[in-house]
């Protein structure tokens, strides 16, 4: 009868065990994960944790077993060795990939660089859309989506556009037979038209044959760094072509007769047209990064309003009549905007699938 009841016993606390680790792994998965999910970490993040808690379910399970303390001792080691032999493959099979996963924390405690940023490395340029333990991805100027192992950003130098403005530049070069007082006042008029800021001119090079000039200002409009480069060219040609400055090279050839006096430049445009400047490519081409960017905004916003929640909340309670109630009104409307901002998150989801 006592081994019965023994065997009864330890049947009830494997069961008991076996019930508690399926709930623990279910409610992980419902609120731990989602959580992760909806605050934008990669899924890589999400495996490893549900991994950890799995393999601490297991273990619990060995422990409830209504078996003897050696055997029971027995198959722990023989989890250990097998955790030690998967580990120590995992290890030799791949160096990169220990390699990488360090690059991977380094560049996270560094933060030199987010979702969202331009950055440039080696012969890639792009905005950041994602940020993963063992690599990171970025969208191209082609609007394709390039994956770069962390390794290679850890060891090469990374150049990050600052989002809150950047410095746009044009070179060119002109004949000696234009003076350069004539064409600085002309490229810095240009920088202006092009809706760049504090614009200064420079002279790179005196060649043989030409002056090469440079023309910069300061971008604000980070997200928009193609489209402003364009314009700025644009503006260049207007500015000189208007004052009848040819942007031909000094040993310009043209085979066809031509009446002299003929230059080769064109009419500025009149005016710039406002509608055309709203159709920005950067909008189609960086589609993804725009959303990593949106997300990390979204996330830091639901991050306050929820210490704002909270603080809120403790003042309630030392509160009452009329102050108690702008309180409780606050409170309602910043759980509306975090609602919001839940259903944001929840569109772009779908957007990315």
């Amino acid at each position: 009868m006592e081994a019965l009841s023994a065997a009864w016993q330890g049947s009830q606390t494997l069961l008991f065990t076996g019930i508690a680790v399926i709930g623990g792994l279910w409610l992980a998965h419902m609120l731990i994960i989602r959580r992760v999910l909806a605050a934008g970490r990669p899924r890589l993040a999400r495996q490893v944790i549900m991994l950890a808690l799995t393999a601490a379910g297991v273990i619990a399970v060995v422990l409830a077993l209504p078996i003897s303390d050696s055997t029971r001792n027995s198959l722990l080691g023989l989890l250990g060795l097998l955790g030690l032999l998967f580990t120590g493959v995992i290890a030799l099979s791949s160096t990169s990939f220990i390699s990488n996963a360090m690059a991977g924390l380094m560049l996270r405690a560094v933060r030199s660089f987010s979702p969202g940023d331009f950055v440039r490395v080696g012969g890639y340029f792009g905005r950041v859309t994602e940020r993963g333990l063992f690599h990171t991805e970025i969208q191209s100027e082609d609007r394709d989506l390039v994956t770069i192992p962390n390794l290679f950003l850890s060891v090469n130098p990374v150049t990050v556009i600052r989002s809150s403005g950047t410095i746009i530049s044009c070179d060119l070069s002109l004949g000696y037979d234009v003076p350069y007082y004539r064409v600085e006042p002309l490229l810095k008029a240009a920088a202006e038209d092009a809706g760049l800021q504090d614009p200064f001119a420079q002279i790179l090079t005196l060649g043989d044959y030409s002056i090469t000039y440079r023309i910069a200002g300061f971008c604000t409009e980070v997200a928009q760094l193609l489209s402003q480069r364009t314009r700025l060219r644009q503006a260049v040609l207007d500015q000189l072509n208007g004052d009848g400055i040819e942007i031909v090279s000094p040993a310009f050839t043209n085979q066809r007769r031509v009446r002299e006096g003929i230059k080769f430049t064109f009419a500025p445009r009149p005016a710039y047209d406002a509608q055309e400047a709203e159709q920005v490519p950067e909008k189609r081409i960086f589609d993804k990064a725009d959303l990593a960017d949106r997300s990390a905004a979204i996330k830091d916003e639901q991050l306050s309003l929820a210490r704002e929640i909270e603080e809120l909340k403790s003042r309630v309670r030392l509160s009452d009549g009329e102050e108690k109630l702008a309180l409780d009104r606050q409170i309602a409307a910043r759980a509306e905007r975090l609602a919001h901002l839940a259903s944001l998150v929840d569109a772009d989801s779908q957007d990315q699938e």
